[in-house]
């Protein structure tokens, strides 16, 4: 698959440092569609940019089967004058999901090999050696998955909404549900938290620990207009009108495909290190997946150069409270991780 014909230039990431060579494009743009064929799905995939010769930095959405690409493209489309950014709807995601496929073919494994074949793609597109991944909460643990087994494929792994693992985040949710719940003395809380019950949460469950995360100021620490959010994207064309019920069904269907495998899953074991550059992007307020737990795990991990960046003004969605400084922040995380050692 070639993304662009008009790429001649090639990047070359090597030894950390970021190497550009050939002729210059500036007056050119990158701007592509395309469907990506993997076993069993096709894949769809949004490929912008200002400049063909700049690093490949591929968003990885949450959920899983959260497709976030109008989001990141309404809030952090000026990454795109820094970055060739590739938007992935993952299987089951977005423009992704089909109705008739298995869903028991979601699962991490399968979510694994699909990246693989997306970034080799990209490489063999833009001739580069390496690709940056950024993942927001399920997505970022798909990237770090990815990095700790594709190392040499990963310039750079960047997280934002950073969860450790299912039994821990869930404990904690229902932790401060409840502490919330108390101090507020919102006795409808009380109720729906009794309810609910202590984790584990099935997918159901996990959404309405969700609600009430939200409802204290744990998933958006600031409220964003919806409303507005979503007449800007439509207007603009990052969505259209019938795709967001699309996006809500594949969530619905991935999340509840995936649940007991992602209540197994503890990331501080999976990756206890990685060779590649690391990098957190965390919510102080997060307690979605409790940015606590996950700057305590940060500080044990070894990566050749780790940083981490806090967002005092967000919670668990800092791409979307923040996004001046986050989308400021990205570049100049990537030029101090790529620095040469």
């Amino acid at each position: 698959m070639r993304l662009d014909s008009q790429v001649s230039r090639r990047a070359v990431l090597a030894g950390g440092s970021l190497l550009l060579t050939g002729p210059a494009f500036a007056a050119s743009r990158v701007a592509s569609e395309h469907v990506i064929e993997v076993p069993g799905a096709k894949l769809f995939m949004l490929v912008r940019g200002a400049n063909p010769g700049a690093p490949i930095l591929l968003w990885l959405h949450g959920g899983p089967g959260g497709a976030e690409r109008p989001l990141f493209r309404l809030y952090n489309a000026d990454l795109e004058k820094h970055f060739i950014v590739a938007y992935l709807d993952q299987r089951g995601a977005g423009r992704s999901f089909d109705r008739r496929a298995d869903p028991g073919a979601l699962t991490v494994a399968r979510h694994l090999a699909d990246l693989d074949l997306v970034v080799d793609r990209l490489r063999s597109a833009y001739g580069l050696e390496k690709v940056i991944l950024l993942g927001h909460s399920w997505g970022s643990l798909l990237g770090l998955l990815y990095a700790r087994r594709h190392g040499g494929k990963v310039a750079a792994v960047l997280g934002t909404g950073v969860g450790v693992s299912a039994a821990a985040t869930q404990r904690a949710q229902y932790e401060f549900i409840q502490s919330e719940a108390e101090r507020r003395r919102d006795a409808d809380g009380l109720r729906k938290i009794a309810a609910l019950g202590p984790p584990p949460f099935s997918a159901r469950e996990e959404l309405a620990s969700q609600a009430l995360v939200d409802r204290y100021g744990g998933y958006f620490h600031r409220q964003p207009n919806f409303t507005w959010a979503v007449a800007r994207a439509v207007a603009g064309g990052l969505v259209g009108p019938l795709e967001i019920r699309r996006i809500i069904q594949g969530n619905n269907v991935s999340l509840e495909a995936m649940n007991v495998e992602l209540a197994r899953l503890d990331v501080t074991r999976e990756v206890p290190a990685l060779d590649v550059p690391l990098a957190f992007l965390l919510g102080r307020h997060d307690r979605q997946t409790d940015s606590r737990l996950a700057a305590a795990w940060f500080d044990r991990l070894s990566a050749p150069r780790k940083r981490l960046i806090w967002f005092e003004h967000s919670a668990h969605n800092a791409p979307f409270e923040e996004p001046e400084a986050f989308n400021a922040s990205v570049p100049r995380l990537v030029g101090e991780l790529l620095a040469a050692g």
